[in-house]
């Protein structure tokens, strides 16, 4: 498939990016790019361009699961988010790193999926949830659990965790991309931790009771 860039000028994708489950990784957005590349790709250059999607592909791909829940969904925001980045790199004036800058393009790309593809359902939350003080419920869970976990969360609950637990997003900027209010952020944030710790509670196997039981020869 083509992409169409502006002027009429189609853009080749590098390739369907096929990732195993990563769930204990920061979808790392710190990488440093060089001023020159971002320069040249201000200016449309496809090799600058080539270079940002190598190195950003794995955290946006990562970045766009956590908060769709889908792979299929976080390769279209990988492509889409990529494209916008090309199209919009003269946009960008240096206030934060490139890196962030991409970085809240897969953000923004991934919500809109979640709104337009209606992924998720919108829960009436309790504000009264309170504060967990308990350890994080991930902390004592194998990649593998922690994975199904997370894809069992509801769409929005589990985008908030994720930019607030991984990405470092603090209440107010989560907010202020779901377009919601800060109780709004906490309440999800709160609701996700809750629920991730009951489906990472260890089952315990039913046994036979043998209180009072004899045997006999």
């Amino acid at each position: 498939m083509l992409l169409p860039l502006r002027g009429g000028r189609k853009l080749r994708p590098f390739g369907v990016l096929v990732h195993p489950c990563v769930v204990d990784a920061q979808s790392n957005f710190q990488q440093h790019v060089e001023p020159e590349t971002v320069a040249r790709l201000k200016h449309g250059d496809l090799a600058a361009f080539e270079t940002v999607y190598r190195q950003f592909e794995r955290a946006a791909w990562t970045l766009a699961l956590r908060l769709t829940g889908r792979p299929d969904v976080a390769q279209e925001v990988l492509q889409d988010a990529m494209l916008k980045a090309f199209e919009r790199a003269r946009q960008y004036r240096g206030d934060a790193p490139f890196a962030a800058w991409l970085r809240k393009l897969v953000v923004n790309e991934s919500l809109m999926q979640l709104r337009h593809d209606r992924l998720h359902v919108i829960e009436v939350l309790d504000d009264s949830i309170g504060q967990d003080d308990a350890p994080p419920p991930w902390t004592c869970a194998d990649a593998a659990t922690l994975d199904r976990a997370l894809n069992r969360l509801p769409d929005d609950a589990r985008a908030v965790l994720w930019l607030y637990h991984v990405e470092g997003f603090t209440h107010v900027e989560i907010a202020r991309e779901f377009g919601r209010s800060v109780s709004f952020s906490k309440s999800q944030l709160a609701r996700a931790t809750k629920r991730l710790r009951e489906l990472l509670q260890p089952k315990v196997e039913d046994t036979p009771c043998t209180i009072g039981s004899t045997t006999t020869a």
